[in-house]
């Protein structure tokens, strides 16, 4: 009889746990969030977080007469990314303004011409910060970030994309520290006397890094200032990997396996980064983020029309406002296939799943032709937070990509400075 009971006991209690297995799963769509409250839950992570951008290529707007970085800027009226305000309603804490100076003679008279400009460029970020004091700070080293955001302030860092107005003279290099330069992309889309890019239509020219690219980046080591390898070639990232005695940067820069471009960096290039400790910085240019299908007329136009175009630094207010207006009227006679921040999580998860999630962080290349679905300007940032919240990410993974990698980057290239400076380096 005993034997009895205890078998009627087990059976009870089976039964008792099947049971609440199965009521469990109701349990748990009645406390399921929803849609609304993971969109808040993002939003407040997104408001914690420090939210830094590493590329914008805003100074050129900020060169123009009359633009106002205190102002809001309708992007659809004006073509304008960013702006103090539009920063304020992603709660985009921090950004690198990037002096972008466009490929041109490389004689003395156009690194001249190359320096001027981007020294401009500088001034002017400087100016902004110092009118706007109120809502900005000018950021230098790694933690201004963290004590701007505790004062409410933007944090304004600067860069300069293309090293051509470095010439060839390596004192320069010195000269834009002292002006606050942080970063510096050693070339765009046209060789120059530093390296090689993965876009020139003449091919290579030095096989990668030149031997005064290789100088220019001992000086930015012995400085304390970011290498970004993005728009160089392949041979370029693996040479700064071999030279620079600090971690790299690519400040704007993909996949290439997630989307098939010169200018993405492949999963052997992405592994080296880790083991580098550098750290690749997602971008919102469309052609980097999907694949698009062959469209000839359209790029036959776009060709036809930079063929007429001037340098960007050359031309006046009026030019450039035509400019932006023949692009926009390309782009609605030759739409492309949009691309969206769902595309920017898919190399987002590929990046972590390659290199790891120390090594992925954000730099939009708003101003400089960055802007998709969803995340079009500064005031949409907040969107691929709210995606990432979906996918599963930690607040503590969403920091790291959104800041806190970049930050651990910036000050372990400075501590790498300090010990060449003080002789230490082995």
């Amino acid at each position: 009889m005993w034997k009895s009971l205890q078998c009627y006991l087990v059976c009870f209690i089976s039964v008792l746990f099947i049971v609440s297995c199965k009521q469990k799963p109701a349990e748990n769509e009645a406390d399921a969030e929803t849609e609304e409250e993971l969109v808040e839950r993002a939003l407040q992570i997104h408001k914690r977080v420090l939210t830094l951008d590493t590329h914008a290529d805003t100074p050129l707007r900020m060169i123009e007469p009359g633009f106002d970085m205190a102002e809001r800027h309708d992007p659809n009226e004006t073509g304008s990314k960013v702006d103090y305000p539009r920063m304020k309603e992603g709660d985009l804490d921090a950004i690198f303004f990037a002096a972008f100076v466009a490929q041109d003679i490389r004689d003395d008279d156009g690194n001249t011409r190359a320096k001027a400009l981007c020294l401009q460029m500088i001034d002017s970020v400087v100016a902004s910060t110092e009118r706007n004091s109120d809502v900005v700070g000018l950021a230098i080293n790694p933690d201004d970030a963290y004590s701007l955001e505790k004062e409410g302030k933007r944090a304004i860092y600067i860069g300069i994309e293309n090293g051509y107005p470095i010439g060839k003279d390596l004192s320069n290099v010195e000269e834009y520290y002292n002006k606050g330069v942080r970063y510096i992309t050693l070339v765009h889309s046209s060789n120059n006397d530093l390296a090689d890019s993965a876009t020139d239509p003449n091919g290579t020219e030095h096989g990668g890094i030149s031997e005064f690219g290789s100088q220019v980046v001992g000086e930015m080591n012995r400085l304390g200032i970011m290498v970004d390898v993005s728009h160089g070639n392949d041979s370029v990232f693996y040479d700064a990997i071999k030279l620079s005695k600090a971690p790299i940067i690519a400040s704007h820069s993909n996949a290439r396996a997630v989307t098939d471009h010169r200018r993405n960096m492949t999963d052997e290039m992405l592994k080296l980064m880790a083991d580098n400790g550098g750290v690749v910085q997602l971008t919102m240019l469309a052609d980097y983020l999907r694949e698009a299908p062959p469209n000839v007329e359209r790029d036959s136009a776009v060709a036809a029309l930079r063929a007429g175009m001037k340098p960007i630094g050359e031309m006046t207010m009026e030019e450039r406002k035509a400019m932006r207006k023949s692009f926009q009227e390309l782009n609605e006679k030759f739409p492309n296939p949009p691309a969206t921040v769902v595309h920017v999580a898919d190399h987002i998860d590929h990046i972590v799943k390659v290199a790891g999630i120390d090594h992925v962080g954000i730099g939009c290349d708003f101003d400089g032709g960055g802007g998709i679905e969803g995340v079009f300007d500064a005031s949409e940032v907040m969107n691929i937070t709210i995606e990432l919240v979906k996918r599963g990410y930690t607040e503590e993974e969403i920091a790291k990509i959104w800041g806190g990698n970049l930050i651990r980057v910036f000050k372990e290239v400075q501590s790498v400075a300090e010990e060449i400076q003080a002789g230490e380096f082995s």
